[in-house]
């Protein structure tokens, strides 16, 4: 991600300095950038010798143990491991070498920017910028402020990233920005279909992609991600947002975890990707797949109109990073205009009645909208 990242930069003409620890994972770092730049170059998005120049303003630094080299950065953005403690302490020996001027960013995609920044003696200057990945792939970044960041901040990190080609959301500093608390149900109402036998892991896949317009199905994404990245970020969520039901995470998910089935990364997941394996059919049935589609969208679309009750986001900024950060088809929001938030509201009593679940309740912000007939992308 780190190595992403200082691509990104390197490639919008800054000089940039990109350290770890691990000595191995720069010359990683160096080869994979490498690689990508010349693939660039070979695809016409680089002019001839372009990747060159990129990498010229790269400079690497292996295994670092003095962060002198970084006094005179203004932008000191971290990709390090998803721990609390780590962060604080680089933030802390950051804030003691670069010039006061100097931002201090987060790429944390599920901790709080607020307590990152409380191990710092000037928070106000600690802002998160999350980027997707592959980053210089994705186009989408989240800009999280957190209370004691200040405004000046927020308005350079947003207009610098912009001026990296990037497009960009703001969000408050809550479990899972935009993009991890409102993608939640994708997941987490597939597992639950697949555990009832409603359908089977292919079918639901199949349901999502033809008939939902999803670019990947979504245990084909989850074996991609990795479910140990997955569930960690779903029960981060479920943590963070005190134990609601709505993200709570799967049991099936978490003995995946358990045996080591990974997806990808470990060849095997909800599918089976060691060599000779047979890809599962699945039930082409378009009744079964609707019904699969109808059930999941119902419970986004109702994810991102409680995200906007909550003010996580604005509402056309929760649907430009449904869009930009995970390839939905549609806005959320604008789809359950689409559909008839009505309909939507239907549905989610259907599941509440029938499961009498919470994690099935409807936004009452959804509920105030379908009772008011308001629109809100107007």
């Amino acid at each position: 991600m780190g190595s992403g990242i200082a691509q990104v930069a390197a490639v919008a003409g800054h000089r940039v300095l990109l350290a770890d620890a691990d000595s191995a994972a720069v010359r990683r770092a160096r080869d994979g950038i490498a690689k990508s730049l010349a693939r660039d170059v070979e695809k016409g998005r680089l002019v001839a010798g372009g990747d060159d120049a990129v990498l010229g303003r790269i400079a690497f630094i292996e295994g670092v143990n003095d962060l002198a080299p970084f006094a005179d950065v203004g932008l000191a953005l971290e990709a390090i491991v998803e721990r609390l403690d780590a962060k604080k302490t680089l933030f802390s020996a950051l804030e003691a070498v670069v010039r006061d001027e100097a931002i201090l960013a987060t790429n944390t995609s599920s901790l709080p920017v607020a307590a990152i920044g409380s191990g710092c003696k000037r928070p106000e200057r600690v802002i998160g910028v999350h980027f997707f990945n592959p980053a210089p792939v994705m186009p989408l970044v989240e800009i999280v402020p957190s209370l004691a960041t200040a405004a000046a901040v927020v308005s350079t990190s947003r207009a610098l990233v912009d001026s990296w080609k990037k497009t960009t959301v703001l969000t408050s500093d809550t479990p899972g920005f935009i993009v991890n608390r409102v993608a939640r149900p994708f997941y987490g109402e597939s597992i639950r279909m697949y555990e009832e036998g409603i359908a089977d892991v292919a079918t639901i896949d199949w349901a999502m992609k033809t008939l939902g317009g999803f670019r990947m199905g979504p245990f084909e994404l989850m074996d991609f991600i990795g479910h140990d990245v997955n569930f960690v970020v779903t029960r981060s969520v479920f943590e963070g947002l005190s134990f609601d039901p709505r993200y709570r995470p799967s049991v099936t998910q978490q003995r995946l975890v358990e045996a080591g089935w990974l997806g990808r990364k470990s060849s095997r997941g909800f599918y089976d990707y060691r060599p000779g394996a047979t890809p599962p059919a699945p039930n082409e049935d378009h009744a079964l797949g609707q019904q699969i589609v109808d059930r999941t969208v119902a419970m986004l679309v109702n994810e991102a109109v409680d995200a906007v009750l909550m003010r996580v986001a604005t509402p056309r900024d929760i649907d430009l990073a449904m869009r930009k950060g995970v390839n939905y088809p549609k806005g959320l929001i604008a789809w359950g205009e689409e559909i008839g938030m009505n309909t939507i509201l239907g549905r989610l009593e259907a599941l509440y009645a029938e499961y009498g679940e919470d994690r099935y309740r409807p936004s009452a912000l959804l509920r105030r909208v379908v009772h008011g007939g308001r629109s809100l992308l107007a």
